[in-house]
């Protein structure tokens, strides 16, 4: 397989210096909270972003996936900035030409819709320093995700969220950046909808994310719902690039499709681990019981691919 953030160099210049003294998030065996989460590596540390509500965005660090520290804040929310709510929604970072960019989510308070912006640092724990709002403003849009095309152009993949389609459902939608992530050049344009798979019960699209399998096919790991809850599904281009026939390939975890998938869970991505593994993370579950103890939390499985196409290993951890 193959993705964005498979390999960083690493240099001084983008080295964070972690903060000695953090406090233990989770230990070995315990559950961490978090919902939509992202997982870069870089030089022998896992970095785990994650919203910190209505206050910004943080981040958690590991060596071993097993036991995380923190939160480091990594953008807090200026007292000027246009956004409300309680969510800075689904935060992840890419590294891009020498310098690391945030991609989140967040309600304008000047027009009441989400809209994606982008943030840059000089190492995965900034402090980040927002540039600019990608999205179209009068879009709900969520979960911006970037991608370089076969051309090594930027893409910005996102959700078209089903709050602002006159019908519900929500599409998968891609746009061309300039090449300083600060804006789109191109119109955006639909990849599929939400109710394009037939186990589709709602319009949501959600947490996109893309990859090449060995042989260079194009697919997207994403999430919507079915009978079973919240899935994370797998889309592939009929010619390798963005621009080719989306079709829908099922599911990739679903609620009861093995004995040991007890809870729903989705919004998922890939990455590489200093051991040499692919893994998947998402949350589970996607809905929180707090009366029994139950929240939702990251889950992390071993990600092979198996005759060209991805299948889901051993869980690590809890």
């Amino acid at each position: 397989m193959k993705f964005e953030n498979e390999t960083i160099p690493t240099s001084d210049a983008n080295r964070p210096s972690v903060p000695a003294g953090l406090p233990t998030a989770a230990k070995k065996g315990e559950p961490l909270f978090c919902r939509d989460p992202f997982i870069l590596p870089y030089d022998g540390v896992y970095y785990l972003y994650r919203t910190a509500e209505a206050k910004g965005v943080e981040c958690l660090v590991s060596t071993d996936l097993e036991t995380w520290s923190g939160p480091v804040p990594v953008f807090s929310k200026p007292d000027d900035f246009d956004g409300e709510g309680s969510w800075f929604w689904a935060p992840e970072v890419h590294y891009y030409r020498g310098a690391f960019y945030l991609f989140t989510s967040v309600r304008a308070a000047s027009n009441k819709h989400r809209q994606i912006s982008v943030y840059r640092a000089d190492n995965p724990l900034g402090p980040f320093v927002w540039l600019s709002v990608l999205s179209p403003l009068n879009w709900d849009a969520i979960d911006g995700t970037l991608f370089i095309d076969h051309e090594e152009n930027p893409r910005l993949i996102f959700v078209h969220e089903w709050t602002s389609m006159p019908d519900g459902n929500g599409s998968m939608v891609e746009m061309r950046l300039s090449d300083d992530l600060t804006r789109g050049i191109t119109e955006p344009r639909d990849l599929f909808f939400a109710r394009d798979p037939d186990w589709a019960t709602k319009g949501i699209t959600d947490g996109p994310f893309l990859y090449r399998t060995e042989a260079g096919a194009l697919r997207m790991v994403w999430s919507n719902f079915s009978d079973d809850g919240y899935v994370v599904a797998l889309a592939g281009s009929d010619n390798g690039r963005l621009d080719g026939k989306w079709s829908q390939m099922g599911t990739l975890y679903r609620r009861g499709a093995k004995e040991d998938y007890v809870f729903d869970g989705g919004h998922a991505m890939i990455f590489r681990g200093f051991d040499g593994k692919n893994r998947i993370v998402f949350h589970t579950p996607n809905k929180a019981d707090r009366a029994a103890g139950v929240f939702e939390h990251v889950t992390i499985f071993e990600l092979n691919e198996e005759n060209g196409e991805p299948k889901l290993g051993k869980r690590c951890g809890r």
